[in-house]
């Protein structure tokens, strides 16, 4: 690192480190990076500061983990630069449904606010311009095999002598020591690993897993965590050169934290938690019952005086009493409790349901897909169903795509998509230019293979 880029890194963590001083009094605008887009969005939260505004993230994830933790801290005003390969890009880019251009909606989704640079990894120059970039990055996302990184010359002892600030975010199966840390981990085998697999289902039956790679997302959230409390620490324990460190998420552990009381009620009264089908064990009533049409709802009536309110919504006062009054009592008779209300509900339509409980005060809804969510009018109201655009008129595309908001909603410093998932590529000119690298230079990289810039570029 010279003594130019070494400067320019000192500065930059003095700035930030300044800006976190003054938010401790006023609201502040950290100092942010210019940025291109294929297609901003038109929010009126785009004019308000952000709160991870002037934070670069280097994401060398792929798939759903780490970019995930990527897509939180961009939606919330980093600036994050997606590494992928010149061949292929991220597998996501291709995966279940795809658009008319080839590519998956989803990844126009998850790769929101990003910014796109194929560079190859497996190539000596590749990895000298990767190591270029962390070196003037805040935050590194990766979730590769385990010892990937240490072996292209990429791990955390090779960067933190040269950039001792930079919060290593890394995201794998089972962590980074123990006896299984060397094994490849999918979300699917950490959620059974989790014994979140072992409580889902129906009692007698092979274990039920979601539609959904749970675990992956849910790393990837813990993983933003962690980089929130990592540059809180660093910016907090030492003016300027804050010390960084590394975030180690393990997939299990994320949903191992999701696991509730089990672990302590197995120690303390040798109880393992069983599948319980549609309800929760030992919670009465909390279910999925049929209605008129073929729908469902679920309804949540295990608070003490909630029961009561439901039973009388639904004209069964002859199950409140004595023998109903605490969830205790309850659980001793949930078959014929759940009966009662299944009885009910099967004679009328869910939103007539809906109305009798919602006057009731008794919490109750419907099971909605996903068409019902993105027509929900307080769905729509929260803001959590955004569009943003894909491309222009002017290279044949300019359609537009709906992808969920972020949770959580911030007030002063909201979160905003700016763009969609950018086109493979499509940065990559711009950010090798902030290396100082010329175009003679950036042309013969991409000549000799070692990256690509789309041939959409960002405007």
């Amino acid at each position: 690192m010279n003594s130019a880029n070494r400067t320019l890194v000192t500065q930059r963590a003095l700035a930030l480190y300044q800006c976190r001083v003054s938010l401790r009094g006023t609201l502040a605008l950290c100092p942010r990076r210019e940025y291109s887009a294929s297609a901003p969005t038109d929010s009126t939260n785009d004019a308000k500061p952000k709160p991870l505004e002037g934070i670069r993230v280097l994401e060398l994830g792929q798939l759903i983990a780490g970019p995930f933790c990527g897509s939180i801290l961009g939606y919330y005003g980093a600036e994050v630069i997606k590494i992928e390969s010149p061949k292929t890009g991220d597998p996501l880019r291709k995966w279940r449904h795809l658009d008319v251009d080839g590519q998956s909606p989803w990844f126009r989704s998850l790769a929101r606010n990003k910014k796109s640079v194929c560079i190859d990894l497996r190539s000596e120059e590749g990895r000298s311009l990767v190591k270029k970039l962390a070196l003037e990055s805040d935050v590194l996302i990766e979730n590769f095999k385990p010892g990937t990184m240490e072996k292209w010359g990429l791990g955390p002892s090779d960067l933190e002598k040269a950039n001792p600030g930079l919060i290593y975010t890394r995201i794998s199966g089972y962590g980074s020591t123990g006896p299984r840390s060397t094994l490849p981990g999918f979300a699917s085998v950490c959620e059974g690993y989790s014994g979140f697999r072992f409580v889902n289902g129906f009692p007698g039956q092979a274990p039920v897993r979601p539609n959904l790679s749970l675990g992956d997302s849910l790393a990837g959230l813990h993983a933003a965590l962690g980089v929130v409390l990592g540059l809180y620490a660093r910016d907090k324990v030492a003016r300027g050169s804050g010390i960084g460190q590394v975030v180690d998420v393990a997939i299990y552990e994320a949903m191992l934290n999701m696991m509730e009381g089990t672990i302590s009620e197995y120690d303390r009264c040798g109880v393992i938690r069983q599948p319980s089908g549609t309800t929760v064990t030992g919670i009465v009533p909390t279910n999925t019952y049929p209605c008129k049409g073929g729908k469902y709802v679920i309804i949540g009536g295990n608070g003490d005086s909630i029961y009561r309110r439901l039973m009388a919504a639904i004209g069964r006062e002859d199950l409140i009493g004595p023998d109903y009054e605490t969830n205790a009592d309850r659980y001793k008779q949930q078959e014929k409790i759940d009966g009662a209300i299944a009885d009910w509900t099967s004679l009328h339509e869910a939103d007539h349901i809906l109305q009798v409980l919602g006057d009731a005060s008794v919490p109750a809804g419907k099971i909605y897909d996903t068409k019902d969510i993105v027509e929900d009018e307080h769905v729509q109201a929260r803001g959590m169903i955004e569009q943003i655009t894909v491309g222009s008129k002017e290279d044949g595309r300019g359609w537009t795509v709906k992808v969920p908001g972020m949770s959580p909603v911030l007030t002063k410093t909201p979160g905003a998509t700016q763009w969609a998932g950018p086109d493979l590529g499509e940065h990559t000119n711009e950010i090798l230019a902030s290396l100082g690298l010329d175009t003679s230079q950036i042309q013969q990289l991409e000549a000799d293979g070692v990256t690509k810039q789309s041939a959409t570029k960002a405007v």
